[in-house]
């Protein structure tokens, strides 16, 4: 009454059904667990998951009370029968194939299917978008599998996403490379960030204290090559004061009008703007935090490699800094001079510290250094170690690079507006980059430390007992 059991168009439909349902249950959860622990030395080679999957995926949605449904469910298990006849090589003595093989033949029987006639396409033709990169991604990935690449059997046939990179430019500045590598750098002038087949990135870099190496970026240019039909040369350019919302041309996308390959958004006037490369499958955010500029972008892998490496070597997202120009030390950044001298906010005093600061000499050279820090868009001041720290603490939680990168630009330069550029950074950071277990990376000194450290006191154990017996 009401819920009776209803759409079988035949007596004991509803009895095969659920049969066919319970039997490939079987087969997929099978098939998974003998993926997952390898205990057939053949499986990975067999493709009879795949296969399984497919006939699932051409089956879930037919009616058994609709018309036609039989002439559908038999191609459908036409296909599935020549799947595992494509396959039956590498299956050999597989358990799931040969219990697939024979659940094929037994549904065969009871829906009075022919063996010869049509089937249903088990990748159905799906139109490939020329100017977008993951249709085209897919579309190779499949053609891979069906060709017996290697491009899909890994997965068991299945298409995979593309693996992506990220890099991210902020602050003093800090480089964050595709190898997730950070580095502080002086890279004073014009230097490429990433120059590939399909997309150049350069930023210009200016002092920010007199006196300092430091610098900070007031430029950026990016170059988007021609591709194909999909879009002309594209140049953005951004200087401070100047962040547009669109191309050098007036532009505001690439492509033709009804499938736009290039896209420029215009998030925060003057302060955020996105540009979307779908033919290539680029995102670039380039921000003006106070003077100066961040950049963060993702590229697919297979498009950032893409590079001669004779005339295409330097480029700071892939190779990272020179050594000449690196700040840093392996990652750990050095105080300024000042804070070594004991040099204090003038708005924090810390009557527990030692007061070498009031000094004469010491006086003079906070005299000095204050003279020189530039004021002409910001105020800027001398922050203490304790006034930094609990200065970018108010936007950063986690005492991770970013948050170390924050009090070192406070150090250096007395510019709060880098605390903002190292927050910004890190949610473009996050936004972007396709791993998660990747985004925290800590100083060699600080929190969380690496397997690699963490076996280090076990090793040296083993050494001991090694010398204790052999002595």
């Amino acid at each position: 009454m009401g819920m009776g059991k209803t759409g079988f168009c035949y007596p004991g439909a509803e009895r095969l059904i659920y049969a066919s349902s319970f039997l490939l249950l079987i087969l997929l959860t099978f098939s998974t667990v003998v993926h997952t622990e390898g205990s057939q030395p053949h499986t990975p080679q067999c493709r009879i998951q795949k296969c399984t999957t497919d006939f699932v995926s051409l089956t879930s949605h037919l009616n058994a009370a609709a018309d036609g449904f039989d002439t559908e469910f038999c191609k459908a298990l036409r296909a599935y029968s020549a799947c595992t006849q494509r396959t039956a090589k590498s299956c050999r003595g597989n358990l799931v194939f040969h219990s697939a093989v024979l659940g094929i033949s037994d549904l065969m029987s009871q829906h009075n299917c022919s063996k010869d006639g049509p089937t249903s396409p088990t990748h159905p033709e799906t139109p490939v978008e020329p100017c977008n990169y993951h249709s085209r991604h897919q579309q190779h990935q499949q053609a891979s599998w069906l060709g017996g690449g290697r491009g899909g059997a890994g997965g068991g046939g299945t298409v995979r996403p593309p693996n992506y990179l990220f890099c991210g430019l902020f602050g003093d500045p800090h480089l964050r490379t595709f190898k997730d590598h950070f580095q502080t750098c002086k890279v004073k002038g014009a230097w490429p960030l990433i120059d590939n087949n399909y997309l150049s990135v350069q930023v210009t870099n200016e002092p920010v204290v007199t006196g300092s190496s430091a610098t900070a970026t007031n430029k950026v240019t990016i170059i988007f090559k021609p591709y194909q039909e999909c879009t002309d040369q594209k140049v953005y350019q951004a200087v401070t004061d100047d962040l547009p919302a669109a191309f050098v041309d007036g532009t505001i996308s690439g492509g033709d009008g009804e499938t736009k390959s290039l896209w420029v958004i215009e998030k925060s006037s003057g302060h955020h703007v996105e540009i979307h490369a779908a033919y290539i499958g680029v995102t670039v955010i380039v921000r003006q935090v106070g003077r100066y500029l961040t950049l963060a972008a993702r590229v697919p892998e297979e498009m950032a490699m893409a590079y001669d490496d004779e005339t295409q070597d330097l480029q700071l997202c892939v190779n990272g800094c020179p050594s000449s120009e690196r700040i840093d030390r392996d990652g750990h950044l050095p105080l300024p001079l000042q804070q070594q001298a004991g040099m204090r906010h003038p708005h924090h005093h810390n009557h527990n510290h030692n007061h070498h600061h009031n000094h004469p000499q010491h006086q003079q050279q906070y005299q000095q250094q204050h003279q020189q820090l530039p004021r002409p868009h910001a105020q800027r001041v001398i922050y203490s170690l304790e006034a930094a720290m609990a200065k970018c603490r108010e936007q950063l939680e986690m005492k991770d690079i970013y948050f170390h990168s924050c009090v070192f630009d406070l150090l250096t330069t007395g510019d709060a507006n880098f605390t903002t550029a190292a927050y910004d950074a890190l949610r473009d950071m996050k936004a972007l980059h396709p791993k998660k277990e990747r985004w925290h990376i800590y100083p060699h000194s600080g929190a969380p430390r690496g397997p690699e450290t963490l076996l280090r006191p076990l090793f040296l154990l083993l050494c001991t007992l090694l010398t204790v017996l052999l002595w």
